[in-house]
Formats: C-alpha cells, structure tokens, sequence
C-alpha cells in the first residue's frame, strides 16, 4: 500500500540536533521502503531558500515569515494552515517531530481533513520551555488542546506517556514509541577481548550543564580507579574551560580528556569500554542509545528515557541525578568487572536496543500510526 508521509518540524533542516537527525533517520529509511517523503519547516536563516528545495533525495519546503515577535509567528501558522489545506492531496500523514505552536495547527488541520496526525513528545523541551511548562499560561493550554486532536500522541519515554496522561491526552491515544537507532552504523564495532587500551569511560554530547559533567568529574575523583583508566568528554561546548578547570583543582586532570567535537563517533565508541550520562535532564538521549548499539555497559542518570533502557546488573548502572556518590560507585563497580563481563552487558545492550529502538522497530510501529489504525 502506498504511503505518503509530511514530516513537520520547527525547527531548522537539515541541522545537527537530535530532533533534526531523527527525522532524517527515518524520513531516509521510509524512502528506502519504497514510500513518499517530504518535510516542512519554517525558514529560519535568510540563506535558506524559500518554498521548495531538496536535501539529498528528501523534498522539502521552507515556509517564509516575517521576523517579527508574534506577528510573525502568526503568518507562519496561517501559511502553514494553507499549506495543508492546499497540499492536502499530497500527503496521506503527518508526522511531527517538535510538539509546539506548529504542531498544534497541524494536530487541528489533520482532524479537520481527516488525516492522520502523529506528535512526537521528547519531554524536556516541552516540560521546560513549551505546551507543557507550568506557567505557560493560555497559550500553552489552547497548543494542548490542539495537540490532543492529533490522531496519536508518541512520547519517546514512558515518564513523558505518564505526564501526557496526567495532561489530559487520551491514553488510547498514547504510544510509548522510542527514536529510532541506525544500527547498522554501529554492527562492525568490535572490542579487544581484554578490553580497550588504554581502558576507557566516554561520554558524548554538549558540555552544557544539564548534561551534569560537574557530577561526573567529582565522582570520577571519588571513584575506584584501576591503574590505566581515563575519562573521555567529547563534545564541545561552553562549560570545556569551566570543567577543564574543574579537573585541575580536583587532580584527575591527567586522566580526563577533552578532545573536542569528533566526526567521527563510531571510532570514539569502539575504543570505549563503558559509556556514561550524568544528564540532569533529558527526553531520551541519542547519546545513550547509540552507546548501547555499540555495545557498551550505560552507566546512567535515573531520569527519563534512560530508565527504560538501562537495566541495573543487565547492560548498565542506574544513579540519581546530582549524585556524585551513587556515580562514584557505579563507575568503582564498572571499572571493577572483568573485561568479558563488560562485555556480556555491553551485548546485552545492543541487543535492547535492536529490540525496542531500531530504526525498522521503530518504523514498523509508526506505519500502523500513519495509516490511522491504531488511533
């Protein structure tokens, strides 16, 4: 059966972000699946073009707006309005990707010309800063009533399906529904038998402070450190000197390395032997799926999205935000294991990961979603 699927993000495309990267994931995969793909997004930067444009085999359009505090926000979702209505025989779904003020519109236009709609919620964004933040007012309850219009509702954490629930959407509307992980880029990594040399701790992402890399050097400092270990942070970010500074006045600085934003994150995972997320916050990190998919022991924050995957004794170590504590001695504990059972646990988590959040996992739920028979 023929498919054609509108991918809707505000945000901007194509961009290195979680929810950007996400959606090309599957938007790429789908294609591969012999369905129709498209994207629609506002036009953010004045390089970008207007209207139609392309990115790789992937159309999109760009919908231009005045730049101009509300008003402009105004003639964005009245022309994306149109834009459905206009284009309603191109698309049979719509998929959105950021649950806001243009996934709102979407959510109320789909209903209205019986298409299905799916709206992802990622969580920290929404709970912090969109529809659901507290104090968000009228305008954040009329988003919320749009958005439960939509025909599902995916929540990408069993945390954010509960606080949806407690919001008012339908739970018969709500799908537990995880991003979706590229495994093959990770299917050739391959580990010395003995482990890494030298052994390594890594952690990948932003060096912004609700990734709580603070925690993580104190704890590193407090930790159990065979001979030999070292931290790795890769990434870049606007704490580097701050956290530099940090691992200078706690000793550790000639075990915990800073080398910058990598481009190449597959050969930083393979030469890991345990992967690490202090996050004090996240909706489900990519970070911490991909470091499953290759293989690697989690050692976790008990936050959402990680608590569903991290299984303690399993494939990983579950600890409380902020705790430095509880972090030293998850990471005393890891590094104390014989490399084969790392090893048995880093397996164990790759094959979480294939089960509950591959990409052809992850679509062959979504497919039921876009054609409306799960609503």
């Amino acid at each position: 059966m023929s498919l054609a699927v509108l991918m809707l993000l505000e945000g901007s495309f194509p961009a290195m972000g979680g929810a950007e990267r996400q959606l090309e994931t599957l938007a790429r995969a789908l294609l591969a699946q012999g369905y129709a793909v498209s994207v629609l997004v506002p036009r953010l930067h004045p390089g970008q073009p207007a209207g139609s444009d392309r990115h790789g085999p992937l159309p999109v359009f760009r919908i231009a707006y005045p730049q101009v505090r509300l008003f402009g926000t105004l003639v964005l979702l009245l022309r994306l309005a149109w834009f459905l209505v206009a284009r309603r025989h191109e698309y049979d779904a719509i998929h959105v990707h950021i649950a806001h003020n243009m996934g709102a519109v979407a959510s109320l236009v789909g209903r209205l010309l019986g298409k299905p709609v799916v709206v992802k919620f990622s969580g920290w964004w929404e709970q912090e800063k969109g529809c659901l933040r507290p104090a968000g007012g009228a305008g954040a309850a009329l988003a919320r009533w749009m958005l439960r219009r939509a025909s599902a509702v995916q929540g990408i954490s069993t945390r954010i399906i509960a606080e949806l629930a407690a919001r008012g959407f339908s739970p018969r509307r709500l799908h537990w529904l995880p991003n979706g992980v590229p495994m093959d880029r990770f299917a050739s990594i391959r580990r010395p038998p003995g482990g890494c040399v030298p052994p390594t701790v890594l952690f990948v992402g932003r060096l912004v402070p609700e990734k709580g890399l603070d925690t993580l050097l104190a704890a590193w400092a407090q930790a159990r450190r065979p001979p030999g270990w070292r931290l790795r942070l890769v990434g870049e970010g606007p704490l580097r000197a701050a956290l530099e500074a940090q691992a200078r006045a706690l000793g550790i600085a000639g075990s915990v390395e800073l080398p910058g934003q990598s481009e190449r994150v597959e050969e930083d995972l393979a030469r890991a032997d345990l992967g690490v997320l202090p996050s004090r916050f996240e909706g489900l990190s990519n970070t911490l799926l991909e470091g499953m998919a290759a293989g690697l022991p989690m050692l976790a924050s008990r936050i959402s999205g990680n608590e569903d995957f991290v299984v303690p004794g399993r494939n990983g170590w579950l600890f409380e935000p902020g705790d430095v504590a509880g972090l030293a001695a998850a990471l005393s504990a890891a590094m104390a294991l014989p490399a084969a059972a790392r090893q048995t646990m880093g397996e164990a988590a790759r094959a979480d990961v294939l089960a509950k959040a591959s990409v052809p996992a992850v679509i062959g739920q979504l497919l039921p979603l876009y054609r409306g028979t799960k609503a």
